[in-house]
């Protein structure tokens, strides 16, 4: 897609798969696929040569999206292989965590000092707000290939050109992405180097709203909602204090993080308790934008992993859980320091991004220089917005939802915070 090329996806519905989408999922269809816990761990052991998992509570949550997804007959084996892949990921990934704390206890002590925390709802301009302060140098942020495997697998080293692995597996991974949904670039970029969301590293904990976003996911989410995160915030934070050591910053002292993730709008509380002196930065959008570009993006996926296309039921839901994240946003704001926290209105970020970033960096006692401008108009200028094309939504024809009766839902959120109205 060329910069700037208007995309409509007009078999949302009923899509019309591709000869590349047809023999994917034929092929896959020749598959044995065993997505149960113990065939996963098992895996993860023999790839690793590693056994001691750590805490066992893990056990529970891994075996209860074993048994919702395996129970799901709406998935096709494409859809069951790509989620199986994903729980196989992080079984790897905490065979590795666990052996190097084993290892190096003394990474414990590692602190995580003033963080900058972007939260808001997914499609709200999160991700270029942290994408965008990421091309400061002076901060740290976690690319999309080091989210995915946080810790190197042993002796595996650079590849000649001088690679690391574990990028090439996430560019590899991309590039099947790519060819089997080729419109996800202009809805949801995801190449090694895009910044991504902290919560992946709560992936080794089998924890995180993530899976919702990966499969239909009901039983996870009242599992979620019925426990407090927490401990899986800490874990999230020990692993940061992993890539913090692993950078070589045994104290912690030189490193400043810049985090991302929407899961926090419910965890604000959560969130204060694990990182109390961090700066957070809240985006806020017109929640219908929200809802039709989120059900419109997971829609299209639906079409390499589901058997049938539930536009309906994807409405539903989603509508149902952003009212959940910005219900506790609400509720949680208040609690918020006012000297670190800021809120960003999506249409003043759109308007002027780098003025909003010297906003928050104010918030965050950090200097706006001449090189952290120039790095960041640097960025602006290489990442036009629709650089991947723009897709045009229509709630009404892809959903037949009336955008006014949607946002009526939202009338709680819109009278604490005056976001521009996007859809009519």
């Amino acid at each position: 897609m060329g910069e700037g090329e208007e995309i409509r996806i007009t078999d949302l519905a009923n899509p019309l798969r591709s000869e590349v989408q047809r023999s994917a999922l034929a092929y896959a269809e020749t598959l044995e696929i065993e997505l149960t816990s113990q065939s996963i761990l098992q895996e993860a052991s023999q790839v690793t040569g590693l056994d001691d998992f750590g805490q066992s509570d893990f056990l529970q949550r891994l075996e209860l999206l074993c048994d919702e997804w395996g129970r799901d007959k709406g998935l096709v084996n494409l859809g069951r292989l790509s989620l199986r892949n994903k729980l196989l990921q992080h079984a790897k990934s905490r065979l590795l965590i666990q052996d190097v704390l084993t290892r190096y206890p003394e990474i414990h002590a590692v602190e995580i000092r003033t963080p900058i925390i972007v939260a808001g709802l997914p499609r709200s301009g999160t991700t270029h707000l942290v994408n965008l302060m990421a091309a400061d140098t002076r901060l740290r942020s976690l690319p999309l290939w080091e989210s995915y495997e946080p810790i190197p697998l042993a002796g595996e080293a650079l590849r000649e050109d001088g690679v690391d692995p574990r990028y090439q597996r996430c560019e590899d991974t991309w590039q099947m992405m790519q060819s089997l949904s080729p419109l996800l670039a202009a809805m949801h970029p995801m190449s090694p180097d895009h910044i991504h969301e902290e919560l992946e590293l709560m992936g080794p904990d089998f924890a995180s709203y993530n899976y919702e976003w990966l499969s239909v996911s009901p039983r996870w989410r009242d599992h979620y909602y019925a426990c407090d995160q927490t401990p899986h915030y800490e874990y999230m934070k020990t692993v940061l204090k992993i890539l913090t050591w692993q950078d070589g910053d045994v104290s912690g002292v030189k490193t400043r993080w810049l985090l991302k993730c929407p899961q926090h709008l419910e965890q604000l509380s959560v969130l204060q308790q694990v990182f109390p002196d961090a700066t957070i930065a809240i985006t806020h959008r017109d929640p219908v934008s929200v809802i039709q570009s989120a059900a419109t993006m997971l829609a299209y996926g639906q079409r390499i992993n589901r058997k049938e296309v539930d536009l309906a039921g994807l409405m539903s839901y989603w509508t149902d859980r952003v009212a959940h994240l910005l219900r506790a946003c609400v509720r949680d704001r208040e609690s918020l320091p006012a000297e670190r926290s800021i809120d960003v209105l999506f249409h003043e970020f759109m308007a002027d991004d780098l003025a909003m970033v010297e906003k928050i960096y104010a918030k965050a006692e950090l200097d706006m220089t001449a090189h952290a401008r120039g790095q960041l108009q640097s960025y602006v200028d290489e990442h036009p917005r629709g650089k991947d094309g723009r897709v045009i939504y229509n709630l009404q024809d892809d959903f037949d939802v009336e955008p006014a009766q949607l946002r009526a839902l939202f009338d709680f959120y819109t009278a604490r915070f005056p976001v521009e109205v996007e859809v009519s």
